[in-house]
């Protein structure tokens, strides 16, 4: 997730079955409370949400730009539903008389900082809105969903950060998303920070510069000499080196220093995306996030890449984003279908919220 929303990592941490094992399952629960359903995408930027009916369009979405906070149990229930509810409240009076029934909420971070998301939610959302079935899913797996539907595959979601996940559908599999210090690698911010790297080499006269990075860099930035103390403080930092990739794309077709950091990028994507995907079968492999729209100078390595590492595997077009995956959850879930892996990481969904029914 991400990374985004559009960050491409969740920061999560390792789910039950990574290395393959089987995952505990749920038999999802039949819808108890009407056929309305909310779904949210939660990412670095905000929130989005729609509302919807099984049979029935979704509704046009609304949008909170202000990121969630993170506490000392991780994410904010409190700032998030402050946020959600009056969101949550215009959908309605858009939709008139909807009967909630489930609510499917994708969150940057679940896995690793969804301690107070996962025991509050499910409370707070039933008190707000009667919803009495929850799902909290990791960001990344609404990527997922969103691009591939229900089908055993491999998704790179890459936008600040990177995170690859894969499913055979009997568990989940994750790579990568631990930010931007520990990982991301190919991410945005890792992609900005090897190409202002690439920019002071070529201010000091170290080998491996680049001046058209350094041109770049200084007309974005200003004088190098500058550029440490401008950054470092930055509480934004990972999206402040993400901001310089596109200008490695823009210089790639021209500049051999540019156009390897996009292949090194590349190969990173290819092995996490190869670290995730089922071996058996013929699954499907995916790209999403807005790192892609930086067009051919990083789509090209990155199939090369993949086509050399997931022969069996067949590419495709990301069909959605991750509010197209929560809506999909959202409405299998209303319906009684859900057939993902639940797995309380991952995936956790809660029904009967306020009675202690938990799958």
């Amino acid at each position: 997730m991400t990374g985004p929303e559009d960050d491409g990592s969740d920061g999560a941490a390792e789910s039950p079955g990574a290395s393959g094992g089987p995952l505990p399952s749920a038999v999802p629960p039949a819808r108890d409370a009407g056929a309305g359903f909310l779904a949210v995408d939660s990412g670095g930027s905000g929130l989005r949400a729609v509302v919807g009916e099984l049979g029935r369009p979704v509704s046009a979405p609304v949008a909170s730009g202000e990121p969630v906070r993170t506490g000392a149990r991780g994410i904010d229930a409190g700032h998030f539903m402050e946020q959600l509810v009056p969101m949550v409240r215009t959908l309605a009076d858009e939709a008139g008389g909807v009967e909630w029934g489930t609510a499917v909420i994708g969150a940057t971070g679940l896995a690793s900082l969804g301690e107070e998301l996962r025991d509050e939610l499910p409370g707070a959302l039933a008190r707000e809105f009667g919803v009495r079935t929850v799902a909290l899913v990791a960001d990344a797996v609404t990527a997922y969903v969103g691009a591939l539907g229900a089908r055993p595959g491999a998704v790179v979601a890459a936008g600040t950060g990177l995170i690859a996940v894969g499913t055979d559908l009997t568990g989940w599999r994750r790579a990568d998303g631990w930010g931007h210090l520990l990982g991301d690698c190919g991410g945005g911010a890792w992609i900005g920070r090897a190409g202002l790297e690439a920019a002071l080499r070529a201010h000091d006269g170290r080998d491996g510069g680049s001046g058209p990075l350094l041109a770049c860099a200084e007309k974005q930035f200003g004088p190098m000499p500058e550029l440490p103390g401008k950054l470092y403080p930055r509480p934004d930092r990972p999206a402040v080196l993400a901001s310089f990739a596109p200008r490695v794309a823009q210089c790639a077709p021209d500049d051999p220093v540019a156009a390897g950091i996009l292949r090194a990028a590349a190969r990173h994507m290819a092995e996490s995306a190869a670290a995730v995907c089922p071996t058996a079968g013929e699954p499907q492999v995916a790209l999403t996030g807005g790192l892609f729209r930086m067009g051919d100078p990083l789509l090209v390595p990155v199939h090369e890449e993949l086509a050399k590492r997931l022969p069996h595997a067949r590419p495709v077009a990301a069909a959605g984003d991750p509010l197209d995956g929560a809506v999909r959850i959202a409405r299998d879930l209303a319906a009684g279908a859900l057939t993902l892996p639940v797995d309380g990481v991952m995936v956790h969904v809660v029904s009967g919220a306020g009675r202690g029914d938990h799958f």
